[in-house]
């Protein structure tokens, strides 16, 4: 709770013209939403960019911060939305740019080198990464960032029980991931025998 009291006296100063305030609450809180944001996107050097982003739009809400509700969730629901938005530009490039290759080339498009990389054996985070946004969202902020499931549920505007089929439903993905994976390896195992 100490430390809950700080955010919001550090927000306070802020709102009064204290840079010093607003660069205290950055230090704070950096590492949890450049970590979330690094796994959420795919693109590296778009990480730091979008980081900033968040920042930027978080100094220009502090006016509309709820001093009642806890400050890291409340950052943590921009970050969400920044990379939300992030993921639909960067969706409609893609499209794009698919639209503009489809129509200079005349190619399809080979998607055996994902297949391929799809039935490798890859670490939980990757796993976890192939998940539906949805899915990686509740994950995240769950497993990696330890919020509760009634934090999430104010992070990303959604009822606690959507947040528990989520995370119910992540979960259950991961181990048919699993289960496909080793009985995957135990075939191929078996035929080299």
């Amino acid at each position: 709770m100490r430390e809950e009291h700080e955010y919001i006296e550090l927000v306070a100063l802020t709102r009064a013209g204290d840079d010093k305030a607003y660069g205290e609450l950055y230090e704070r809180t950096v590492t949890d939403v450049y970590r979330t944001v690094r796994f959420l996107i795919n693109h590296v050097s778009d990480t730091e960019d979008l980081v900033q982003d968040i920042y930027i739009q978080a100094y220009r809400s502090l006016d509309r911060y709820d001093a009642e509700r806890a400050f890291r969730p409340w950052l943590m629901g921009i970050t969400m939305r920044q990379v939300k938005n992030y993921r639909r530009r960067r969706l409609t490039q893609f499209r794009f740019n698919q639209r503009i290759e489809k129509s200079d080339t005349g190619m399809e498009i080979d998607f055996s080198v994902d297949l391929i990389s799809k039935l490798a054996h890859q670490p939980l985070l990757e796993q976890v990464r192939r998940l539906p946004y949805k899915l990686q969202q509740v994950v995240t902020l769950h497993y990696l960032n330890e919020y509760t499931q009634e934090e999430i549920a104010w992070i990303l505007d959604i009822p606690l029980g959507t947040v528990k089929s989520r995370i119910h439903a992540a979960l259950t993905k991961l181990r048919q991931k699993k289960s496909m994976i080793y009985s995957f390896e135990n075939r191929k195992g078996g035929g080299l025998a």
